[in-house]
């Protein structure tokens, strides 16, 4: 069966799945997509009091925890979205153009 992330413009409808269905998580991790970002988060580490809010936010899981503790981002896959900024109660995290990270 040929996997999501294997099909080209060319394939055949015969090599889809069975209802065009997707076996594999659409997750960044398998490609490095940071790289098209305009916004950054900045990690201030001083605010963060690690309840960890953030991290199951994150639609790219690009806030590794390590320990129980968050640590700084993964920027090969962060595309920038905000959204742990917004959910962050301590104000630990700030976006900023990409140019004045």
């Amino acid at each position: 069966m040929i996997k999501a992330r294997d099909i080209h413009e060319d394939c055949a409808w015969q090599q889809l799945t069975p209802g065009g269905e997707v076996y594999e998580g659409g997750t960044s991790k398998t490609f490095k997509t940071g790289d098209w970002r305009v916004n950054v988060p900045v990690y201030i580490a001083d605010k963060c009091k690690q309840c960890l809010l953030c991290a199951p936010y994150c639609p790219d899981g690009a806030i590794p925890v390590k320990d129980g503790k968050r640590t700084d981002f993964d920027f090969d896959h962060c595309k920038g979205c905000g959204i742990c900024a917004k959910v962050c109660p301590f104000k630990a995290i700030e976006m900023k153009k990409e140019e004045e990270k």
